[in-house]
C-alpha cells in the first residue's frame, strides 16, 4: 500500500471514531455536540494541510526520480516559498546539474575516444563480456582484410584469420610478434578494462613490417657491403697474380706443370663465380627505387613465359597462363618487375623437380596476378623464413631470390603473399594497388 493511500486512511479512520465518540458523549447536550464537529472539522483542515506540505514533497521527488530513471536531467522545480519544501528543491536541483554535467563531459570523453579509436594508425579490437567482436576500427579491418559486417558479434578466437587465431593464446597484458604470411609483421597485444564492473579485453594490432623490413634491411646491408669489401680485396689482387703467372710462358715449358696450370685455370673460375656470387648480394642492397611507367601486365607474362619455357620443358614442366579478356595496365617498373616474376618461376620450377605445371592467371577485379605451381609445397616450419635473407630450402641456395622478390614488392607497394593452398597447388598472389 502507497504512503499517500495510508495517510488518508489513517485520517479518515481517526476523524470517523472522533465522530461516533462526540455522538456518544454529547449527544445529549447539543451546544457540545456542534463544539466536537467543528473541532474535527478543524482536525480534518490541519490534516489536509499536513497532507500537502508532507505528501507533496514526497510526489515531486518521485517525479524527480522518474526523470532520473529515464535519463532525463533537464527536470527541475521551481520554488514554492516554503522553508523544507525549498531545501529539498534546491538539493534536488543542484544534483540534477551535477548529473547533467558529468553527462555531457562522458559524452565529449566518449566521442573523443570514438573519434580516437576511428582514426587510430593501430587495429583495435573490442570485444564484449563473451570475447564476441563489439567494436573494430578502420585500420584493423584493412590489416585483417575483413569486412565490418563478417567480424561484428562472432567470437573472435573462432574467426578464421592467423592473426584472429593468435589473440585466444593471448593473456590480459601480454604482447606477441607474429609473423603469418612470412613477409608481414604484426605485433598482438591484449588488455582488458572494467565496464560496469566486469571485465572486457581490447586487442591491439601493430603492423611493424615496415620497420622491421627497413632494421633487416639496414642489418643484412652491412653485412652484404663488408663480404663484398673484402672479398674484392682479396679475390682482385689473387686473381692479377695468378693471371700474370698464366701468361709466364717459361713458367709452363716443363710437361709436368701442366696440373698446376689447369689447377690456377680454375682458382681463377672460381674466383670468378664468388665475385658473381657477391655482386648478386650486392645487387639486393642497391635496388634502386622503382621507375613507375604503364606496364602492360598481360605482355609482361607472356615474355616471362617465353623466356622460362625452354627451362622448363628440360623438366617436362608445362607453363599455362589464363589471361583477363581486357588489358592490365599497372604502374612499376618494367625491369624490377621482369627480374621478380623470372625469380618467382624460377623458384616453381625448382620447387616441382620434374613433370608438373605453372599457372599464371591475372584478374581485373581483383586486381592480381596469381602463380601456382603443382610442387610439394611449403613446409609450416619453413613458412615465417621464406623471404628472410640468406634463408633457402635448397642444398645450395643462397637465400637472395625470394628476398630481392619481397624488396622489389615492398618497394612497389604491392601486397604479396606464398602459400600451399591444398596439396599440390601453392600460390604466390600479387595485388596491384
Amino acid at each position: 500500500m502507497r504512503l499517500r493511500t495510508k495517510y488518508i486512511l489513517f485520517v479518515v479512520i481517526i476523524h470517523m471514531v472522533a465522530l461516533v465518540l462526540a455522538w456518544f458523549i454529547f449527544c445529549q447536550n447539543r451546544i457540545f455536540f456542534i463544539i466536537s464537529e467543528v473541532f474535527v472539522i478543524i482536525s480534518i483542515v490541519i490534516a489536509w494541510q499536513l497532507y500537502v506540505q508532507l505528501l507533496r514533497p514526497l510526489t515531486m521527488l518521485m517525479q524527480g526520480v522518474e526523470a532520473i530513471k529515464d535519463r532525463d536531467f533537464n527536470v527541475k522545480f521551481l520554488s514554492t516559498g516554503k522553508y523544507e519544501m525549498d531545501k529539498l528543491i534546491g538539493v534536488y536541483n543542484q544534483m540534477m546539474d551535477e548529473l547533467r554535467a558529468e553527462r555531457t563531459r562522458q559524452e565529449q570523453q566518449h566521442f573523443f575516444l570514438e573519434k580516437l579509436i576511428f582514426t587510430s594508425p593501430t587495429g583495435i579490437i573490442i570485444l564484449d563480456f563473451d570475447d564476441h567482436v563489439q567494436q573494430i576500427n578502420p585500420k584493423a579491418l584493412q590489416l585483417l582484410g575483413f569486412k565490418a559486417e563478417q567480424l561484428l558479434k562472432y567470437p573472435v578466437d573462432r574467426l578464421e584469420h592467423p592473426l584472429l587465431q593468435q589473440i585466444k593464446y593471448l593473456k590480459s597484458g601480454e604482447a606477441i610478434v607474429v609473423k603469418p604470411d612470412g613477409v608481414s609483421t604484426f605485433k598482438l597485444q591484449k588488455s582488458h578494462f572494467i565496464d560496469r564492473g566486469f571485465s572486457r579485453h581490447f586487442v591491439m594490432i601493430e603492423d611493424l613490417t615496415v620497420e622491421i623490413l627497413a632494421a633487416e634491411k639496414n642489418v643484412y646491408g652491412k653485412v652484404i657491403r663488408l663480404m663484398a669489401h673484402e672479398v674484392n680485396n682479396t679475390v682482385g689482387p689473387v686473381n692479377s697474380i695468378m693471371q700474370s703467372a698464366l701468361k709466364t710462358t717459361r713458367l709452363w715449358e716443363k710437361d709436368d706443370v701442366k696440373a698446376v696450370k689447369d689447377a690456377l685455370q680454375v682458382a681463377i673460375d672460381r674466383n670468378q663465380n664468388l665475385n658473381l656470387f657477391m655482386r648478386n648480394f650486392a645487387d639486393l642492397v642497391k635496388l634502386p627505387a622503382p621507375n613507375r611507367r604503364p606496364l602492360d601486365l598481360h605482355k609482361l607474362v607472356n615474355s616471362i613465359k617465353t623466356l622460362m619455357q625452354s627451362k622448363a620443358d628440360e623438366k617436362h614442366i608445362n607453363i599455362d597462363i589464363q589471361l583477363a579478356d581486357s588489358p592490365f595496365i599497372v604502374q612499376a617498373d618494367e625491369q624490377q618487375m621482369e627480374q621478380a616474376l623470372i625469380n618467382i618461376v624460377k623458384n616453381a620450377i625448382e620447387a616441382i623437380g620434374r613433370d608438373g605445371m605453372i599457372s599464371m592467371q591475372t584478374s581485373l577485379e581483383n586486381k592480381t596476378l596469381v602463380i601456382s605451381d603443382t610442387g610439394p609445397g611449403i613446409d609450416a616450419a619453413n613458412a615465417a623464413n621464406l623471404f628472410s635473407p640468406f634463408f633457402s630450402t635448397k642444398k645450395d641456395g643462397q637465400g637472395i631470390g625470394l628476398t630481392l622478390v619481397r624488396e622489389i614488392l615492398v618497394n612497389h607497394g604491392f601486397d604479396f603473399s606464398l602459400k600451399t593452398i591444398i596439396q599440390k597447388q601453392t600460390e604466390f598472389t600479387i595485388v596491384f594497388r
